[in-house]
């Protein structure tokens, strides 16, 4: 039976992968030719929240279910001062959750708005994990 500790470490690993999966998703859309690029605004605020939410559940931070990524960084800036400040920008990735999976009257995202996306995401992911690298190079608790 996993501790409580092993479950949290493992988590925070779980979140961080999938996290990184939804970054190579995005990516990989821009090297195809779409009609719209919504997707890769879909993958990297997921890839941003997911970041987030990684970091919360290693300092047992309550979250309620949410996309709002400035939600998140503001719970966030106890455990991580200065991260809301840092990461900002990355507040005008929250409409992609929702909104970019729908059709809508709004202009689809063009390539090149999308291929500004994954940078604010992987801003994220570097700095979520670079907070996180004592915690997971000191291993998973117990073994």
């Amino acid at each position: 039976m996993r501790t409580p500790e092993q479950v949290r470490w493992d988590w925070v690993k779980l979140w961080l992968a999938k996290a990184e999966d939804d970054l190579l998703a995005g990516e990989l859309i821009l090297k195809g030719t779409m009609s719209s690029y919504d997707a890769v605004g879909f993958h990297a605020q997921q890839a941003a929240e997911k970041s987030l939410k990684a970091l919360l559940i290693r300092h047992q931070v309550e979250f309620s279910k949410t996309h709002n990524l400035g939600e998140l960084l503001r719970l966030a800036e106890p455990v991580a001062p200065g991260i809301a400040g840092e990461l900002a920008d990355a507040e005008a990735l929250t409409p992609y959750a929702v909104d970019s999976r729908y059709p809508s009257e709004e202009p689809p995202m063009g390539r090149e708005e999308a291929t500004r996306q994954p940078g604010v995401a992987r801003k994220v992911l570097t700095a979520t994990t670079s907070r996180l690298r004592p915690y997971l190079d000191a291993g998973r608790p117990g073994g």
